[in-house]
């Protein structure tokens, strides 16, 4: 992971050495030589894929002059990727925020005992559904409520719901039974964006009351509000709420588009994001730069 970046450009082993030392781990060799097993635990991906993606920014920032507050009229960033767009959007320092991803990954593992917690893809199911079919798993047979909530409004159609192991299987069965396509249990390690992280976003309340957090220089489309933040303490609380909340992907992309965006450009490793961009509009052109190859491509589309 980024080792082609790290290879070709200067700028990008500047990020990923900057991160380490932030860190004070050697991410970039997990990143670059695995094992895949390590480097897919939350608290060391989630620094990894920002490191990624602002490894990528640096470098469309040094070899074209890309810079996001002059290129771009909004940045937003799924789950973890919000800290990626606060990083882009002048709000954080990339130290900063793969510190507080480092400590976001850990506090989430540490919230729920491993085997006790899930995650489901419902697939074919509208946001309204999927929170019924979420309520309706949460009560458990002996009487007992579990949670169990919609997590991710991805797209249309494509709902995650997140919480007890056993309430989540429970609402494979539920979606089923009304209308849905297809429901998948995700490989995740713990229930992210459910009332079960709720020790983690005290964590990240105090990590983030001690950070300094910058004015905007663009406007970010919040992942629980689908609305635009450039104020640093409204921005502290939503990241602060995200990590219990709902992230309302779908909303946001189709808010852009409403504001006259026609093009999104998905910065870091993957295609994951720009792919749900033509599923919840197809007039939307979306592209995913990642790699030097898609680099140079943008580069010269410029």
């Amino acid at each position: 992971m980024g080792r082609d970046l790290a290879e070709a450009f200067s700028q990008a082993r500047m990020v990923f050495e900057e991160v380490d030392d932030a860190l004070s781990q050697n991410l970039s060799r997990l990143m670059f030589e695995g094992p895949a097993e390590d480097l897919m635990l939350t608290e060391n991906a989630q620094p990894a894929l920002m490191a990624h993606s602002l490894a990528v920014l640096g470098v469309l920032r040094a070899e074209a002059g890309v810079v996001p507050h002059e290129a771009a009229s909004f940045v937003a960033g799924h789950s973890l990727g919000e800290y990626s767009a606060l990083a882009a959007a002048g709000c954080l320092q990339p130290a900063d925020a793969a510190r507080l991803l480092k400590l976001r990954g850990q506090a989430m593992q540490r919230a729920v005992p491993v085997g006790e917690g899930a995650m489901a893809a419902l697939l074919g199911l509208d946001l309204d559904t999927a929170r019924d079919v979420a309520a309706e798993a949460a009560a458990a047979p002996d009487g007992q409520t579990q949670v169990c909530s919609a997590a991710n409004e991805n797209a249309p159609g494509q709902v995650v719901v997140s919480g007890h192991l056993e309430a989540v299987e429970r609402a494979l069965t539920i979606a089923a039974d009304k209308g849905a396509r297809r429901s998948v249990m995700l490989p995740v390690s713990a229930p992210f964006h459910c009332a079960l992280m709720a020790p983690a976003a005290d964590a990240m309340a105090q990590a983030l009351a001690e950070v300094v957090i910058a004015p905007a220089l663009l406007p970010i489309v919040a992942n629980v509000t689908a609305e635009p933040v450039q104020d640093p303490e409204t921005l502290r609380k939503l990241l602060v709420e995200q990590v219990t909340g709902l992230v309302r992907w779908r909303e946001g992309v189709l808010f852009m588009k409403s504001q006259g965006v026609e093009e999104l450009v998905e910065i870091g490793a993957g295609k994951v994001l720009s792919g749900l961009a033509r599923r919840i509009d197809r007039e939307l052109a979306a592209r995913s730069v990642g790699t030097p190859a898609e680099i140079e491509e943008f580069v010269k589309s410029l």
